[in-house]
């Protein structure tokens, strides 16, 4: 059995890795990131004709039909450079409607997700922290016709970049997705450590979803959007804890004290050791459990928790690490690798820390 990657793989790998080199370097990410919703048509126009946005889009509704291990490889490399650009709310949007919607749905929707005509987000919870059918507190009324929405959906990745929210809500059929244009609700930005990730805040008022923008939603469908989130975000942080962990040895090469570099002393060369052997611990693990979502779904619950549960402390710790062995440099806004530390921060809690998942782990494993 081979367990390496295609030449395609990598190909598409170097793809992505030359373009966050060329097109969205950091000094271009910084640039975005200083504005109220970092978005740039441009990149993103960029990144459609690549493919990348239909890279799990079946063939016969404009996509390219590749797994979901291909796109884990765009996301670990897009979050080297910490692309500020809404990949990975994209790929969750096309995975809830190729998951939940019916026939007449995906025709409608998914081409344009693929060709990036339409940008996309997905919401499922309005309780940090809870993943669970009854975090789900949005609550539709009937009308002719369809349902209608007030309150106000927290956490929503890439609100204000979005043309259409998939929000999960409760309505009088059950649990659903309900697909709302952004004219229709009044999006407020929520402040976020991690700039490169926009987080709105939804406000619905009276806001009409007719039958046709909805999708219906099983507690095993909410469970699987949950899985395929946390294998999105895990896939960001290996790109971004490898990348952490690059930036720190070279500059633990460089930096000259008492006449020789200091990643030759021995209390620099360990702390280097625990984060390249964590990094490399669970990029292992993602890249099984992006095998899973196509291949072996229902190992998929067990084989995410195990990455995101080591993946949730790991990267917080290499994120400190780095910043520490770094000394004052590290903490200044001008230098790049306390962006990294942020990332870590925002990846640590969402789609479930590791508390929920290392739990999760010990519960399927019948403990």
């Amino acid at each position: 059995m081979n367990f390496g990657f295609t030449q395609e793989q990598e190909m598409l790998r170097d793809q992505v890795r030359r373009f966050m080199t060329e097109a969205c370097p950091m000094a271009t990410v910084r640039e975005l990131t200083a504005i109220d919703a970092p978005f740039s048509d441009s990149l993103w126009n960029q990144i459609a004709e690549l493919g990348w946005l239909g890279l799990i889009v079946p063939e016969p509704y404009g996509g390219i039909g590749l797994k979901w291990i291909d796109l884990a490889l765009v996301l670990e490399e897009t979050a080297r450079g910490l692309s500020p650009l809404p990949i990975l709310s994209q790929a969750l949007a096309t995975a809830a409607v190729l998951r939940a919607g019916n026939d007449e749905q995906r025709a409608n929707w998914l081409p344009a997700l693929a060709s990036g005509t339409t940008r996309a987000t997905l919401a499922l919870y309005d309780e940090p922290n809870w993943f669970d059918p009854k975090a789900v507190t949005l609550t539709g009324t009937t009308v002719d016709g369809g349902i209608e929405l007030n309150g106000r959906k927290p956490f929503v990745s890439d609100a204000m970049s979005s043309d259409q929210l998939l929000l999960a809500c409760h309505g009088p059929a059950g649990l659903s997705l309900a697909v709302i244009g952004q004219s229709q609700v009044t999006v407020t930005r929520e402040p976020s450590m991690d700039t490169t990730k926009p987080t709105g805040s939804v406000h619905l008022d009276h806001v009409h979803v007719p039958d046709g923008c909805l999708m219906p939603l099983t507690n095993e469908d909410l469970a699987y959007l949950s899985d395929c989130g946390a294998v999105a975000v895990t896939a960001e942080m290996v790109g971004a804890a490898d990348t952490t962990l690059t930036m720190t040895c070279n500059y633990a090469k460089e930096r000259i004290q008492f006449g020789k570099p200091i990643g030759q002393y021995q209390g620099v060369k360990h702390r280097l050791a625990d984060m390249f052997v964590d990094v490399e611990s669970f990029r292992s693990l993602l890249y099984y459990a992006a095998w899973c979502v196509d291949d072996a779904p229902d190992e998929l619950p067990r084989a995410i928790s195990l990455a995101k549960g080591y993946a949730s402390d790991a990267f917080a710790k290499i994120g400190i690490d780095g910043v520490g062995l770094h000394g004052a440099i590290g903490f200044t806004a001008e230098y790049d690798v306390q962006l990294y530390l942020k990332r870590s921060k925002w990846s640590r809690p969402m789609y479930g820390d590791s508390d929920y998942h290392l739990e999760r782990v010990a519960t399927l494993g019948g403990i």
